[in-house]
């Protein structure tokens, strides 16, 4: 049986990482941020029915910088007893917690192997935060970060892009991504699209459409 798809991208935060919201827990735990108001924020800057041109928009396409995104973000929060929290750094105390996930990074080298290319897709919240620069940019045929191309998922834009660099049409790629948003953005697209959620079932999906895949990690890189 032929393969299916000749591309793969990949999300970074939380499908290149162990999941975003393990580091945030932590974060909010660590400085006692009132959960609720958190929840709230996140909801009005960066939900389904947020306005266009909310700060986290703005700064996903790189027309805030992550300076200027600290003092706004960090206003808007406070800790539990009603306290101010400091602006200095929140998003990368946020995310001091996230890590790669070996599993996901091992996948892509099959992925590889197997003739497949990958590439990455990724909203960023500031450049600095989690990106492996090197480490990507020696896997990876194509690695699209939104505040550096003015695009942001789901933006069918961005996707096109992605596929433009790796030379295939949709139909021939496959997305992984642990937002639902962004699934459902480059499915309607015509990408074979995979909500990510563990690193075991996305392999598992991702082997039906590539038979040549494993489905089990063939890199020692899996355990590090």
């Amino acid at each position: 049986m032929s393969r299916a798809v000749d591309v793969v991208l990949f999300d970074y935060g939380g499908v290149l990482t162990t999941p975003m919201g393990d580091s945030i827990r932590a974060w909010i735990a660590d400085e006692d941020i009132d959960p609720a108001v958190f929840t709230a924020t996140l909801k009005a800057w960066l939900g389904r029915d947020a306005a266009e041109g909310s700060p986290i928009h703005r700064l996903e396409t790189g027309d805030l910088p992550e300076e200027d995104f600290d003092p706004l973000f960090a206003a808007a929060l406070r800790t539990r007893d009603g306290g101010a929290v400091n602006p200095d750094g929140v998003l990368r105390r946020m995310f001091a917690r996230v890590a790669a996930d070996p599993a996901m990074w091992c996948l892509a080298e099959d992925l590889r192997a197997a003739g497949v290319a990958v590439g990455v897709v990724s909203n960023s919240w500031g450049s600095g935060n989690l990106y492996d620069r090197d480490r990507l940019a020696g896997l990876f045929g194509a690695v699209i970060i939104s505040e550096e191309v003015g695009l942001r998922k789901p933006d069918p834009a961005i996707f096109e892009l992605a596929l433009d660099r790796l030379g295939v049409p949709p139909g021939r790629a496959a997305f992984l991504d642990d937002a639902v948003p962004n699934v459902e953005g480059a499915a309607a697209l015509g990408l074979h699209a995979v909500h990510h959620t563990d690193a075991r079932t996305t392999r598992e999906a991702l082997a039906t459409l590539i038979p040549g895949l494993a489905t089990e990690p063939t890199s020692e890189k899996e355990n590090v």
